[in-house]
């Protein structure tokens, strides 16, 4: 695990908290929650960024290398929209460390809105957001070609599991390869069933960079027409 600083003179600055693999041909960018808005600096010790840090380290398990971004700001702040400025940063440097891997995206609340926002980077062929905050005209046109994935707790109180619904249904028009998943009795920080969230992300990982490794429970939600494949359950037991 090591960190990785910008070279910007600001007095924040992102962080990514690395964990690399000897060898390592695909890559997964985490990306955390935070706030509508907050100019407040973002830290390790905050709850959005730790509650990430072992999905990060089980997708590194699983073979890809994994980095962790700490934001700048705890806020997306519109118009600045401050996360999505720092995850392009962050996959920059991804591009540059990995030139040659594959990319994914995890996103967990705003990180899952901020994954979505940058899947239109060549490198990234996946995009996995959990219970994440949606706004009406967040775009969908630049996810074709992508895997997408998208799941939300039922008893979510903090981001709207419709919400998503909606875009799930407007991304699958866009790509084919897009599905929903409901986390039946699990809320907003993803503490109930998390080893159910965290299996349905190490699945989608893994399929993402093996074609010969992709789940059926993923592939034939992927497969399904709407609205079928953008409410499954997710089965307990998920691992």
């Amino acid at each position: 695990m090591s960190p990785l600083r910008s070279d910007s003179h600001r007095s924040t600055q992102p962080l990514i908290t690395s964990w690399e693999p000897a060898t390592a041909t695909a890559a997964v960018l985490v990306l955390p929650g935070g706030r509508a808005r907050s100019l407040e600096p973002a830290s390790r010790a905050n709850l959005s960024f730790q509650r990430m840090v072992p999905l990060a380290r089980d997708i590194s398990r699983a073979g890809p290398t994994a980095w962790l971004l700490r934001y700048r700001y705890r806020g997306w702040n519109e118009p600045d929209r401050d996360p999505v400025h720092d995850a392009r940063w962050a996959l920059a440097r991804l591009r540059e460390r990995h030139p040659e891997a594959r990319i994914a995206l995890v996103g967990h609340s705003m990180g899952g809105r901020t994954a979505l926002r940058i899947a239109d980077d060549p490198a990234v062929t996946a995009v996995c957001a959990l219970a994440p905050w949606i706004e009406p005209g967040d775009p969908v046109d630049h996810l074709g070609g992508r895997a997408v994935l998208l799941a939300h707790g039922d008893v979510d109180r903090w981001t709207d599991p419709r919400a998503s619904y909606r875009y799930a249904e407007r991304a699958k028009q866009v790509t084919a390869s897009t599905c929903r998943f409901v986390v039946h009795d699990s809320g907003h920080a993803m503490l109930r069933r998390h080893a159910d969230w965290s299996g349905l992300v190490r699945r989608f990982v893994r399929g993402a960079f093996d074609p010969t490794a992709v789940d059926p429970l993923i592939a034939d939600a992927m497969a399904a027409t709407s609205p079928h494949g953008l409410s499954v359950t997710l089965p307990r037991g998920t691992r």
